[in-house]
């Protein structure tokens, strides 16, 4: 990746305030970043649901917190239920690609820069992922990518319309690999048919992991799953596309011997 995305999304100046940690100085119950995203934003929606990620709590930097504070309006999205018409939240009508999980946003960053003419939706509860992708949004002039704030369940599943999107990105989704919580691995014939509603007929999802038994899970959920095919002629997992780029996480997984997986298939249409 290039050195223009570094990891913090700030100048690497030694001793930068910049990377001072935030330390709460707010009262008891004072919202955390009162114009930015919400802490649950989808409280109401309390649902006996096993769920795919766990929130971090994380320091998060001065830079980070500004974004938020500043950007949230602007590029943020808290997913709290309520309906979203895309076209109105990027106020233009390109097709927009989810990714679910994104980490500090380096690498989507660098995906929307080099494709302007899709619009990425990003979603995470790690809030200083959050700030940094927005503080790299507003760096490198990134109108194409929103920031959302919650459980991509409930933003799949009661906020986008039918056929909404063009693409699905899950890069290095908790792997979960205790056997006993398998269940809450993200890819599973439940969410595909759920997933699958919301793709367009043609949409491409797009899975990477580095452990190799999820993997196979990917593998396998997704050829048994009806609306969905592989690209690869022979099937099997397909090689690291060039869009894709390669993370500093990544590469050192890479060096310690870890093999790095890619999934694509391509949503078909069996509807009447």
């Amino acid at each position: 990746m290039s050195d223009s995305l570094n990891p913090s999304g700030e100048p690497e100046t030694p001793g930068s305030e910049a990377h001072a940690s935030v330390r709460p100085t707010r009262a008891k119950g004072e919202p955390r970043f009162p114009d930015g995203p919400k802490a649950d934003p989808a409280g109401s929606h309390f649902e006996r649901r096993i769920r795919s990620f766990q929130p971090r709590r994380s320091r998060v930097t001065t830079g980070q917190a500004d974004a938020l504070q500043r950007l949230w309006a602007r590029w943020g999205l808290d997913v709290d239920g309520h309906a979203v018409d895309l076209t109105g939240l990027y106020g233009d009508e390109r097709p927009v690609v989810l990714e679910i999980g994104f980490g500090m946003g380096e690498a989507t960053a660098a995906m929307a820069a080099a494709d302007p003419g899709t619009n990425v939706l990003a979603v995470d509860v790690h809030t200083p992922g959050q700030g940094n992708l927005l503080n790299l949004a507003e760096q490198h002039g990134l109108t194409n990518v929103r920031v959302a704030n919650g459980d991509a369940i409930i933003l799949l599943r009661e906020m986008l319309k039918p056929d909404a999107l063009d693409g699905l990105r899950v890069y290095f989704p908790d792997p979960w690999p205790k056997k006993r919580h398998h269940k809450r691995r993200l890819i599973q014939a439940e969410f595909l048919d759920l997933a699958a509603t919301r793709l367009r007929p043609g949409a491409i999802v797009h899975c990477a992991t580095d452990w190799e038994p999820y993997a196979e899970q990917m593998l396998e959920v997704l050829d048994a799953h009806g609306e969905f095919e592989n690209t690869q002629e022979n099937g099997g997992f397909a090689p690291r596309p060039e869009f894709r780029p390669l993370t500093r996480f990544e590469g050192q997984g890479i060096e310690k011997g870890h093999v790095v997986r890619d999934l694509l298939f391509r949503r078909v249409d069996q509807r009447p």
